[in-house]
């Protein structure tokens, strides 16, 4: 019988547990698939503690990638395709799983499975975050939180490839420098330094049009005193914990500021859609302007050792479980 990684109580990384589970066999538009690689992403994290509710006892994940065993009715898949997903539901953390067939994107051949396992989720929340919850421009200058985690890095390169002048921050002088070997311009130390006040330097005090801010707590106070007037912060993770309530007369006075709270699902939530973002996410990987690197590799047993190392801060870029 197939393993995975169980939840049946919230709380640290010790709830994880690898038991033996049922998988049934694919039903209409549903794929049967047995993974090859699974992808570690800070969501998890959220799941497995409560912060965002799931129904116990669940299996975690939401990306990985793998070859198609068996297919239902109606299903447009072919036994042995080599696919990817990163769009829920969760349940990634096993080894053979059914799911809607929807949901998958033939990877291409050009894209190896640790790749795809690496980039998914990630590689997605790069491109709505880049090129639909706003679109940024050559010229532009932004700034983007954690620069050096799984989005930072393909978001960085990303935001590069398309011209702007990307600030970074990072929480160590060893991330920072893995940054900026990844398209940061600039690079602010988070835990050391006014981010505000040292954006506001690099810009002749202007601020900058948008800030995508993945930490939360520890940092949307500076990210707002760093915008311009009528400037965007996307507000997409709570890394360090939840923001606290706002007051939004705060938005008018700081320069009639937007503020959004965007969720991967909402943007790729048809499978046109998803296939469209998954497409521009695989040419800017193919063609090189993105690179996606794998650091750090984890047997899916060891799921809470990997989600420790995460929460700690120990890891850059993408991490990957293995089955």
């Amino acid at each position: 019988m197939p393993k995975a990684i169980r939840v049946h109580a919230t709380g640290g990384p010790e709830v994880l547990s690898w038991e033996e589970v049922p998988v049934g066999q694919p039903g209409p538009g549903e794929a049967l698939v047995r993974h090859t690689a699974i992808g570690l992403n800070f969501v998890d994290t959220y799941h497995r503690t409560g912060l965002y509710k799931v129904p116990l006892p669940f299996t975690p994940g939401q990306e990985a990638a793998g070859v198609v065993e068996a297919v239902g009715p109606g299903v447009d898949l072919k036994v042995g395709e080599r696919v990817a997903y990163g769009t829920g539901p969760v349940g990634a953390y096993t080894e053979v799983r059914v799911l809607e067939a929807a949901r998958l994107v033939p990877l291409p051949a050009g894209i190896d499975d640790r790749t795809a396992a690496a980039m998914m989720v990630k590689g997605l929340t790069a491109q709505y975050l880049l090129r639909q919850t706003t679109t940024v421009k050559r010229g532009e200058t932004i700034v983007l939180h954690a620069a050096a985690g799984g989005v930072g890095l393909i978001a960085c390169q990303w935001a590069k490839h398309l011209g702007a002048t990307v600030i970074g921050t990072a929480g160590s002088e060893e991330k920072a420098a893995v940054a900026r070997a990844h398209g940061c311009d600039h690079v602010i130390l988070y835990n050391q330094e006014d981010v505000a006040a040292r954006v506001r330097a690099l810009t002749g005090g202007r601020g900058v049009p948008v800030v995508f801010d993945g930490v939360g707590k520890a940092t949307f106070a500076g990210s707002l005193d760093s915008l311009a007037p009528r400037g965007l912060l996307v507000a997409f993770g709570n890394a360090s914990g939840a923001v606290p309530p706002l007051d939004i007369l705060s938005l008018s006075s700081k320069g009639s500021l937007y503020l959004t709270r965007p969720t991967l699902a909402h943007y790729v939530g048809t499978r046109e859609t998803l296939r469209a973002a998954a497409a521009e996410l695989f040419e800017v990987v193919q063609s090189g302007a993105v690179r996606i690197e794998v650091p750090q590799t984890f047997p899916l047993k060891d799921a809470a050792r990997a989600h420790a190392a995460l929460e700690a801060r120990k890891t850059t870029g993408s991490t990957v479980l293995l089955p």
